[in-house]
């Protein structure tokens, strides 16, 4: 049954995702796209709106994933019920297992702070997260994200190179940024 195959997909996502969403969007890739439960775009179109909603990025992608993956599934499950069910149930899974981790190991991490354990620990898991984070950047280097026409390749580029320009070299606030990116997509397509 999907919803039993989506729980076990968001129970490892929620387990092994460190590192925040991006972190986890090539794990998240891999066990929704990978099935067939959305295709590449969607999952394309999915970070796209996760990214400009409020809240975490795996959550907001569980939560749309959970909704529209039963009834890609299955059409019998296509119905708004099915898909809220889904979107609770993903939703909860993806969060249930850092909630416990977080409960039960932020008084040992407290009061553990200074030893060399516990720095060896996190100075282990910052490059693996910064690893994590630009396989995510490079997962987001398609087809369905910059085009497949030579043209729509080199509007895509260059909407990135001037939005990272501007994020590293102005003091341009971000939504601004995000706003004259959808402008310049308007018009340049």
């Amino acid at each position: 049954m999907i919803y039993l195959q989506l729980i076990w997909s968001y129970l490892k996502i929620g387990l092994f995702g460190f590192g925040g969403g991006y972190a986890m969007l090539s794990l998240i890739e891999k066990e929704i796209v990978g099935p067939g439960w959305i295709t590449g775009q969607m999952f394309t179109d999915i970070v796209a709106i996760s990214q400009m909603t409020p809240g975490p990025i795996g959550i907001n992608s569980a939560t749309y994933i959970g909704y529209v993956a039963p009834g890609n599934a299955n059409p019998a499950f296509d119905t708004p019920l099915w898909g809220v069910l889904g979107s609770l149930l993903c939703t909860l899974v993806v969060i249930l297992p850092s909630f416990i981790l977080v409960a039960k190991t932020s008084r040992f991490i407290t009061r553990h702070h200074e030893s060399g354990v516990i720095k060896g620990i996190f100075s282990g898991l910052r490059p693996v997260v910064a690893g994590l984070i630009a396989s995510a950047a490079l997962l987001l280097m398609n087809g369905d994200n910059f085009g497949r026409e030579t043209g729509d390749i080199i509007k895509s580029v260059s909407i990135c190179v001037a939005a990272f320009c501007m994020v590293m070299f102005t003091k341009l606030h971000p939504i601004f940024i995000i706003i004259l990116a959808g402008i310049a997509g308007w018009i340049l397509y």
